[in-house]
Order: structure tokens, then C-alpha cells, then sequence
């Protein structure tokens, strides 16, 4: 419809309403580009190659400094790309011997946390519910399968977590190995890769969003304690429930992204 004294369209004209519709959804098909940082291209260059068969378990990685050189990055990045490997067993360092392949951690090549699994907004919930669920059966499984090797890890990985903590320093990768260390210790393969997948996702969002101060910290380690002394206890049951505790401020940001 067009207005009779100047040749314009009057507000509400449904075509040009449908012309701004249509527009709007074209945009939707467009996503966000994200600009991968150095550390992020170095661990795709080596999952790739891992992958495709060019490294094997056992096989030696080349020097940090020559690997720098060839990558034309700093040692830095190429050392926190390594650890980032090491911490989900992809990499491992042995004394006097340098990095070489892990067949540990190769289940979870597929889920090299944020740098491969890209979660849309909504299917944030259901991520966090799926680790409810993982780690509510993985605790009550370690209660009733652990080997006191696996408490022996457990306990470790509790302990990095209360010092990092006491120390006032980030503790997210100590956090997380206390969870896998558990997963481990359920003696169920496919139950430690999901975690592997989806957890590290789940924590660095919590963590990124969710302002902890100390009084969050030592719950936190009250928490871990509780657990930790049921799976000791062989009560299943019990430290199922604690974990479900545990992870309860978790459930409650997931409902809320």
C-alpha cells in the first residue's frame, strides 16, 4: 500500500514487512566466525595427524624448540598445546625420553573439548544433564568396582585441587581430574570418554560465567571429601548422592543458559 501524497510506503505495508522477514532468516544461516588461536591450530595439526595414521601410539613428537621453528609460533604455545594433550592423555612426557603418543586418550580425539565440539545455546542443557548422569553412575560404580590403585589416584587428585585452592590459583584442571580419576576407577571405558567429550565444555562455562570466591572453593572441597570417603566406603548409593549434590549449582546454571 502506498501513501497517495508521497509515494511511500505507509507503516505496516505487509510486503515490505515480509521483504524484512525474509531477511532476518537469510542472517540466521550465517554463524559466528571463531578466530582459533595458535595453541588451537597446533592441537589440530596433531590430532590430524594422529588420525590419519601419520603418528602412532609411542611415536616421538620432535623437540619443542624444533617443533616452534617448523610451526613458526613460540615455545610457549606449542608447550601449553602439549599439556592441553598430556592433560586428556593424548600426549604423554617421560623423563629423559621427551613427548611421545599416548594410546591412553585416544577415545577422546573426537571430543578435543572446545576446539572441536561446538554446542549451540540450547543444547547447553541437555549437555549438563547428560553429565548429571554420567557422573551420579560413574561415582556409584567406583564405589563398588574401585582397586585401592584407584583411591590412591583419587586421593591425589584431591589433594592438587585443596592446594591449587589454597593457594588462591585456578583449579579447573585439577577440579576435572578428580572427576575423571573417579570415572577411571568405574572400570567403564565408554563412561570415561563421554567424559572426556563433554565435561571440560560444561566446567570452563561454569567457571567463565560463575563468579567462586572462597567460601564456593571450600564447599566445593567439603564436596569432593564426601565423595571421595563413600567411594573409600564402597557405599554406592551414598556416593551417587553426593555427587548429585556436588553438582547441583551445575544443574542449576545449566537451566538457566
Amino acid at each position: 500500500m502506498v501513501n497517495q501524497f508521497f509515494g511511500q510506503p505507509i507503516i505496516g505495508d505487509p510486503k515490505q514487512q515480509n521483504k524484512k522477514n525474509k531477511k532476518n532468516k537469510m542472517l540466521e544461516n550465517f554463524s559466528e566466525i571463531k578466530v582459533e588461536t595458535p595453541v588451537d591450530k597446533i592441537i589440530r595439526q596433531i590430532r590430524s595427524l594422529i588420525t590419519s595414521g601419520q603418528l602412532n601410539s609411542g611415536d616421538k613428537l620432535p623437540p619443542e624448540r624444533k617443533l616452534a621453528e617448523k610451526l613458526g609460533v613460540s615455545r610457549t604455545h606449542v608447550r601449553d598445546a602439549i599439556r592441553k594433550l598430556e592433560f586428556y592423555g593424548i600426549l604423554k612426557t617421560l623423563p629423559q625420553s621427551g613427548t611421545v603418543v599416548s594410546g591412553m586418550g585416544m577415545t577422546a580425539l573426537e571430543g578435543l573439548i572446545t576446539d572441536v565440539l561446538k554446542l549451540e545455546k540450547n543444547d547447553f542443557k541437555s549437555l549438563v544433564e547428560t553429565r548429571v548422569i554420567l557422573e551420579t553412575n560413574g561415582a556409584k560404580l567406583a564405589a563398588e568396582r574401585r582397586t585401592p590403585e584407584d583411591i590412591i589416584e583419587i586421593k591425589k587428585a584431591l589433594i592438587a585441587y585443596e592446594e591449587k585452592v589454597k593457594k588462591n590459583e585456578p583449579a579447573v584442571e585439577e577440579d576435572l581430574m578428580f572427576h575423571l580419576k573417579i570415572a577411571e576407577a568405574s572400570k567403564n571405558a565408554v563412561l570415561k570418554s563421554l567424559m572426556l567429550i563433554i565435561t571440560p565444555d560444561i566446567v570452563n562455562s561454569f567457571i567463565q560465567f560463575k563468579v567462586c570466591d572462597e567460601d564456593i572453593d571450600n564447599k566445593v572441597i567439603l564436596e569432593h571429601q564426601a565423595i571421595f570417603q563413600h567411594i573409600i566406603n564402597g557405599n554406592g548409593e551414598a556416593a551417587s548422592e553426593a555427587m548429585k549434590k556436588h553438582l547441583k549449582d551445575v544443574i542449576e546454571f545449566g537451566q538457566s543458559k
